[in-house]
C-alpha cells in the first residue's frame, strides 16, 4: 500500500562519519564498490567551530553531529545560517545519560550543571546554532530505530511546506556498560543531508519520498549492512550507496513497521 502524500526535494550536500567512513569523499568510492572497505575506529573531529567554553562541555554525540553537519554544508556550498535544521537520534548523548544514571544511583545525587545541560535531547541542535550562528528553526526528534526515516520525513516536510533549505543530521553513539548490554550500538555514526526546495549548481540528486509497505533494501557490502541493521542513523546507507553509484533508482529505507520509505533518486549529473 502506497501513501498518497509525496515529498520532494534536492540533495545538495552529504556528510558521513562512521567506522572506516571518515568523510563522504572517503565513503563514496567504498559504497560504489571502487575501493575496498577497511573497518577502522571512528575518528571524531574536535568541535573546533565552537567557542572554548562550549568546546570544553560538548560531548561525543554532539561532536559527531557537528562533524557531519559541517561536512554536508561545506559540500553543498550553502550558508549554514540560512538553513532550517532537523536533528534526529535514538539516544543522543549516551555517555552523559550513563553518567547521570550513576550519580542518581549513588548517595550523592547532585547533578552537575554541565551534565544537566547535555541531558536534553536537543543539545546537538543547540551547539549547532552556536557554531553556525543560525537563528533559523531547529527541530530535535527521536523515533527509536526509525529515527533516520523520521528525520528525513520531517526535513523534507519543511522543504516542501515552508519552501526552505533544511539540514538533516542523524547521529548515534554507543552507551557504556551496563546500558550497552540493553541497547548494543556497536559504534558512533553520523549522516547529514542538505535538502533544498529547488535545484542549484551543486545539487547532486532529486529525491521523491513515499510511505510504502515493502521490505527495506540492504547494503551490498556485508560489513556495512551490519552497521545498517544495528545503528539507527545508518539506516540511510542504502540511499548513500545509490548516490555514490550516481544512478537513478528506487531505494526502500527502514522506518517504522509496517511502513518504510520509498525514495526515488534521480541524479542531477
Amino acid at each position: 500500500m502506497a501513501s498518497t502524500t509525496t515529498l520532494r526535494g534536492w540533495i545538495d550536500g552529504i556528510g558521513v562519519l562512521g567506522p572506516g567512513l571518515n568523510t563522504w569523499a572517503q565513503a563514496q568510492p567504498i559504497l560504489a564498490g571502487a575501493v575496498v572497505y577497511q573497518p577502522q575506529p571512528v575518528l571524531v573531529p574536535a568541535a573546533a567551530v565552537l567557542p572554548p567554553p562550549e568546546r570544553r562541555r560538548v560531548g561525543l554525540a554532539a561532536k559527531v553531529a557537528l562533524a557531519v553537519a559541517q561536512e554536508a554544508i561545506a559540500n553543498a556550498r550553502q550558508d549554514a545560517a540560512a538553513l532550517a535544521a532537523v536533528f534526529s537520534s535514538s539516544g543522543a548523548d549516551c555517555d552523559n545519560c550513563d553518567a547521570i544514571c550513576q550519580v542518581l544511583a549513588s548517595e550523592d545525587r547532585h547533578i552537575s550543571p554541565t551534565r544537566f545541560h547535555n541531558s536534553v535531547h536537543n543539545v546537538a541542535a543547540g551547539y549547532w546554532s552556536i557554531a553556525s550562528g543560525a537563528m533559523t528553526p531547529a527541530t530535535a526528534l527521536c523515533a527509536y530505530d526509525g529515527s533516520f526515516g523520521a528525520g528525513l520525513l520531517e526535513a523534507l516536510t519543511q522543504v516542501v511546506v515552508d519552501g526552505v533549505g533544511t539540514l538533516l543530521v542523524t547521529y548515534e553513539v554507543p552507551y557504556p556498560e551496563p546500558l550497552h548490554a540493553k541497547r548494543p550500538l556497536p559504534s558512533a555514526f553520523g549522516l547529514a543531508l542538505v535538502l533544498m526546495p529547488q535545484p542549484g549548481p551543486h545539487s547532486l540528486a532529486h529525491i521523491q519520498v513515499d510511505l510504502v509497505e515493502a521490505p527495506a533494501d540492504r547494503v551490498t557490502l556485508a560489513q556495512l549492512e551490519a552497521l545498517r541493521c544495528r545503528i539507527p542513523s545508518a539506516r540511510g546507507l542504502p540511499l548513500l550507496q545509490v548516490l555514490a553509484e550516481g544512478r537513478g533508482a528506487r531505494v526502500i529505507l527502514e522506518y517504522l513497521d509496517p511502513l518504510n520509505l520509498a525514495v526515488d533518486v534521480l541524479p542531477c549529473r
